[in-house]
């Protein structure tokens, strides 16, 4: 696995992050953690971890295994914000207060000191300056040692960025966006990729496999153990079903054919070589999956069969 270094910052991460969304929750804290030894024994440094993961679940479970692989070995990718609502869920929010205070509850139950990057979410009910406020606060106390944002759109993102370039401005430099992208999904292409470029900005891309989509294993059947088939995660997957992400599978399982490869591994490969992407952070749900993933190894698309698929899936 590659080290990539995100845009003009000194943050390096894995050329592959791995995602916690069903960690505590639909993979337990055995599979958790040979997930996770398998991808630091692969090379692999980024983890993304989240305050609504697992319901609430992952923070401890990767709290735990964190002695276990050491974590100076680890970039740890902390998005959004959350507070527990009435009924002990939590729920995003990037309110200034309730940013920080279920970042310093992560810490305690990460058991280290910091987190190596954050990245604050979207809230239509909070001012964008608020927000930035938080990870101002966050990254002066050593909290997170960088900080970006997730979903905030092209002029969002743009205004961040400017503010923070401002002496004295009170508002943090901007190093990373995330976002979702893959051949079924390219809206950051619109203008936002074009932006993190031009900004400096490292990207890291999440769902680069459109929640297992395009691996193919939903061509003929919908597995019963797959998300698809889950109560709380087919929603993930629902948009990337039906006739118009059809022919792009079919590409993509075409391409695997006559290059010898699995669909997963073009479907990765396109994702993570993408110009401006530092990282395609996937999140498999048990072993063997993560085992697949590692199987792809680090051979780029030949140059026509990318431009193939660039215009098969192209919006």
């Amino acid at each position: 696995m590659r080290i990539r270094q995100c845009g003009a910052s000194g943050l390096r991460v894995s050329d592959i992050g791995l995602g916690t969304l069903t960690w505590g929750r639909d993979t337990d804290a055995q599979e958790a953690q040979d997930m996770l030894s398998a991808f630091v024994s692969a090379g692999g440094t980024l983890v993304e971890i989240a305050p609504t993961h697992g319901e609430g679940l992952a923070v401890d479970v990767l709290g735990d295994l964190l002695p276990v692989v050491g974590r100076h070995r680890l970039v740890l990718a902390w998005r959004g914000g959350a507070r527990l609502g009435a009924d002990g869920r939590w729920i995003p929010s990037a309110a200034r207060g309730d940013m920080l205070d279920v970042l310093d509850d992560a810490l305690e139950r990460l058991g280290t000191d910091h987190v190596d990057v954050w990245i604050a979410g979207p809230d239509s009910g909070i001012p964008l300056e608020e927000t930035l406020d938080a990870l101002d606060v966050a990254r002066r106390t050593g909290r997170a040692r960088y900080v970006g944002l997730s979903h905030r759109g092209t002029w969002e993102t743009s205004a961040a960025v400017a503010r923070g370039a401002l002496p004295g401005g009170g508002t943090p430099p901007i190093s990373v966006i995330e976002e979702e992208y893959s051949l079924l999904s390219r809206r950051a292409e619109d203008d936002l990729l074009r932006a993190a470029a031009r900004c400096g900005l490292g990207v890291l891309a999440h769902s680069p496999l459109a929640g297992g989509v395009l691996t193919g294993k939903y061509r003929h059947v919908t597995p019963p153990d797959s998300r698809a088939a889950s109560p709380h995660l087919r929603h993930l997957v629902e948009p990337h079903l039906g006739a118009p992400a059809s022919g792009v599978v079919e590409a993509v399982a075409r391409a695997a054919e006559g290059l010898e490869r699995t669909p997963l591994d073009i479907a990765l490969a396109w994702a993570r070589d993408a110009p401006g992407v530092s990282s395609a952070v996937v999140g498999p749900r048990t072993a063997r999956q993560m085992d697949q993933v590692l199987a792809c190894g680090e051979a780029p698309l030949p140059p026509q069969i990318r431009q193939v698929l660039d215009e098969v899936s192209r919006p």
